[in-house]
């Protein structure tokens, strides 16, 4: 039992050892040009490279798949992870993710610029690589940020669940290391480096934390098969299940989730014919200069300044698909961590997604031409109505407000009401004094966020979970006391 046990130990460091010799062969084989694995090399780039050159759909796919290795994709999650770990009071795990991830951003440039070696010249180059070539920044940011997450969260997993979770994230690397290659931007022994140096780096800062748990007096355990912390399980869960949720059936609560996605798929529809319904009224029906929708837009590009100019700016930036979307995830985990429910972060991608497809929907019906003055942004893709920055804040802004004050119970839960007023307007002025809206644009973005906000906190409730809980929190104690007295 003694032996099995210290070969279970065991197995963990013989992994990072034999990782560190492959990556120390590759790095001196690359570093010498060994003309055996310089011919693999170039052999593999090219013939792996032509099985999606020319094929627009499979490229597409294999560039989204290397999108996830991206440095912005891996510290989101990694943000996003520390985040829900600190909300927790998991510090020790939360700094184990921001240091890992840290080492990986500095061992790809300085490994990068000691071996200095170019990038691979392919007959039908997909995409365009900076810098140089080994090991692959890729490869070695995913299998380490991803092999982080895995550790960290590993024991929130049981049984099927641990099973999937192992297999997505091993797939997800394996995936990004190949995608490199299929662009053309790396060679196989770049992806293979880099997977061996990101091995070698997570198994030292795995065993670096269990330092950590030695000189604390907890046990240690195998990181690979009991994740970094087992105890913590409780807190590494996402989410508890809802109050009542045990007393329903499996069956029962998929009906109860599918009336409400029905419900929900009705309310959009509905809500977008009300939507297009108007635009279709105003630019064919109308006379042109419906509540001001030519006198509003030509007075604002008359009184146009420097200092309005760049602060319209901002506030359309603040209204853009990347900011909204920033604000959105950051929501989204912070309810997460915070109330252990579902219900925030569904409403909150409901009322997301919803907004997004209305806005393209009623765009590509509409066809509504931009206000005839000068627009300060060029190129944009869409027609004017509706106006996609207006709804996509007022839904973002109104949403927080409701989550906020519906789960909060100090005083300053009511603060939030600001920003859910200040930011609709605030956009709303900026996308008029750039001459990208008319008036009417604006108003039917912001009914439609009065419409589709109300019915999605009808159909979802997304405060119920929290006030259940505190239901039963004050049921309990009475229901004790009556059992006590009887």
């Amino acid at each position: 039992m003694n032996l099995a046990i210290r070969q279970h130990r065991l197995t963990p460091l013989v992994t990072v050892t034999v990782a560190a010799l492959v990556f120390a062969v590759l790095l001196l084989a690359v570093r010498l040009q060994w003309a055996p694995l310089e011919s693999a090399d170039h052999g593999a780039a090219a013939s792996i490279n032509s099985l999606i050159a020319g094929n627009a759909a499979l490229v597409s796919v294999v560039k989204a798949v290397t999108f996830l290795g991206s440095n912005g994709v891996l510290w989101t999650v990694i943000a996003a992870a520390t985040v829900i770990l600190a909300i927790r009071r998991r510090w020790r795990l939360a700094a184990y993710l921001l240091v890992t991830g840290a080492g990986a951003l500095i061992l790809d440039p300085i490994l990068k610029s000691l071996v200095g070696r170019l990038r691979p010249v392919v007959a039908h180059p997909i995409a365009h690589g900076t810098g140089n070539s080994f090991p692959s920044g890729h490869s070695l940011g995913s299998i380490v940020c991803y092999g982080a997450i895995l550790l960290v969260f590993l024991p929130a997993a049981r049984g099927r669940w641990r099973t999937a979770f192992v297999a997505v994230i091993v797939t997800l690397i394996a995936l990004i290391g190949v995608s490199r290659i299929l662009l053309g931007v790396h060679y196989l022994s770049d992806v293979l480096g880099a997977w061996a140096v990101g091995i070698t780096w997570l198994g030292v800062t795995a065993f670096a934390f269990e330092l950590t748990r030695s000189a604390a007096g907890q046990p240690v355990t195998n990181p690979v098969t009991e994740g970094l912390e087992p105890e913590a399980r409780a807190d590494l869960k996402p989410a508890r299940p809802e109050p009542g949720a045990g007393r329903r059936s499996g069956r029962h609560a998929a009906h109860h989730w599918g009336r409400i996605a029905a419900g929900v798929v009705v309310a959009w529809v509905l809500i977008l014919g009300i939507i297009v319904g108007i635009g279709e009224l105003i630019t064919k029906d109308g006379n042109g200069n419906v509540l001001g929708d030519r006198t509003i837009p030509h007075w604002f590009a008359a009184h146009r300044t420097a200092g309005w100019t760049r602060w319209s700016l901002i506030f359309t930036t603040l209204g853009a698909t990347q900011a909204i979307l920033i604000v959105a995830l950051a929501t989204c985990v912070v309810f997460l961590a915070v109330t252990r429910h579902w219900r925030p972060v569904i409403f909150v991608a409901t009322v997301m997604f919803g907004e997004l497809g209305a806005f393209l929907a009623a765009a590509a019906v509409v066809k509504r031409p931009r206000p005839s003055v000068t627009q300060l942004d060029q190129h944009l893709p869409t027609s004017a109505y509706p106006s996609g920055h207006e709804a996509a804040t007022c839904c973002l802004y109104v949403a927080i407000a409701i989550l906020v004050i519906g789960h909060a119970r100090g005083w300053w839960r009511w603060l939030f009401l600001i920003p859910a007023i200040a930011m609709p307007v605030l956009v709303a002025l900026s996308r008029m004094y750039r001459g990208e809206h008319h008036p009417t644009d604006i108003l039917a973005s912001v009914l439609f966020s009065a419409l589709w906000l109300t019915a999605t906190v009808l159909l979802i409730k997304p405060n119920s979970a929290e006030v259940s809980s505190q239901d039963e929190q004050v049921t309990r104690p009475e229901a004790a006391t009556t059992a006590r007295s009887a």
